[in-house]
C-alpha cells in the first residue's frame, strides 16, 4: 500500500507539476489480479482498486493498517465500475452489477472481490475510512438508488447524481460516497465550485475514452491549480481544496468523503468573482 502525507495549502502554492502529481494523483489504481491501495493521511482514507481475473482477491495490509485485519477498526465502500462480479463478506456472496455499491461494516474479518463469469471484467473501486461502531453490511443497486437531476444544458453541467453511502441512503460511520453521470454534452461538474473545511474527499473519475482527459481544478480559492486526468485515475481534494473539473470528452465519476460532517450542509461555495 502506497502512503501519501498530508499537505498545507501554502506547500502546493510552490509545488510544481510534478510535485502536485505526486502528491495529490493517483495515477494507477487497477491492475490484473492484484488489489492495489493508497493510505492518504488526508482523514485516513484508504483508496484502491481490485481486479480479479481467475482466482479470488483478498482485501489484506496489516502491515500497514497495524490491525489484526483490515475492517477491525474500519468500514468500507465498494463500487463497481466493470463487468458483473461478486464480493464475499465473511461468507456472505454480494452480487454487483456495473455501477452498483456494496457497504461493509466494520468488524468484517474477511472480504474477497470474484470476477463474473464471461463478458467484461469486474473492476471494483473502493474507499475506507475509520469507522467507530458495527453497522450493516448493504448493497444498494444503481436502480434501487435515488437519483438527483442538477445542473443544465445552457450551463453545461447537466448531471444525474446517485447517493449510495450519506445520512439518508445506506447507513455507515462517517464515510460517504456516491457518483454523478454528466448527461449529453454536459463536461462542467461542481461549478461554482464549494469547499467544505470538515471533509475531505476523493474524485474518481472513469468512463472516459482514451485520449479524453478531465481538468480537476483544487487549490484555495483564490491559489487554484489544475490536474490532467485520464481514465481510471482519481485525485485526493484536502479540505481547503475547491474540487471541480471538465473534461475534453464524456466522463462520470465516483465522490467520497470522510471527516467531521455526515451532512451536504456544510458546503461553502465560492463566488466567481473570488476564484483566482
Amino acid at each position: 500500500m502506497e502512503i501519501r502525507h498530508a499537505r498545507h495549502y501554502e506547500e502546493i502554492e510552490r509545488f510544481n507539476t510534478t510535485e502536485l502529481r505526486e502528491n495529490f494523483l493517483i495515477e494507477s489504481l487497477f491492475e490484473d489480479g492484484k488489489v492495489n491501495m493508497l493510505y492518504s493521511h488526508e482523514d485516513r482514507m484508504v483508496v484502491g482498486g481490485a481486479c480479479p481475473t481467475d482466482s479470488p482477491l483478498v482485501l489484506e495490509d496489516a502491515d500497514t493498517l497495524k490491525t489484526e485485519y483490515f475492517l477491525e477498526r474500519r468500514e468500507l465502500g465498494i463500487i463497481n465500475v466493470g463487468g458483473r462480479g461478486t464480493v464475499i463478506a465473511d461468507g456472505k456472496e454480494f452480487e454487483l452489477d456495473t455501477k452498483d455499491c456494496l457497504y461493509v461494516a466494520k468488524g468484517t474479518k474477511e472480504v474477497q472481490f470474484i470476477n463474473g463469469e464471461g463478458g467484461n471484467q469486474a473492476r471494483f473501486y473502493f474507499l475506507s475510512s475509520l469507522a467507530h461502531a458495527v453497522l450493516e453490511t448493504t448493497k444498494l443497486s444503481i436502480e434501487d438508488a435515488t437519483p438527483v437531476q442538477l445542473g443544465s444544458e445552457e450551463e453545461s453541467n447537466k448531471r444525474t447524481i446517485y447517493q449510495y453511502i450519506h445520512a439518508d441512503g445506506v447507513q455507515s460511520c462517517q464515510l460517504m460516497m456516491g457518483m454523478t453521470l454528466l448527461e449529453g454534452n454536459s463536461r462542467w461538474n461542481t461549478m461554482p465550485a464549494h469547499i467544505h473545511d470538515r471533509r475531505m474527499e476523493v474524485y474518481f473519475y472513469f468512463d472516459m475514452e482514451e485520449q479524453t482527459r478531465t481538468f480537476h481544478f483544487m487549490g484555495k480559492p483564490d491559489e487554484t491549480r489544475h490536474l490532467v486526468v485520464k481514465n481510471e485515475q482519481a485525485v485526493i481534494s484536502p479540505s481547503w481544496s475547491i474540487h471541480s473539473g471538465i473534461g475534453t470528452g464524456r466522463y462520470s465519476f465516483i465522490w467520497g468523503m470522510a471527516g467531521e460532517n455526515y451532512t451536504f450542509t456544510d458546503m461553502e461555495f465560492v463566488p466567481m468573482d473570488q476564484l483566482r
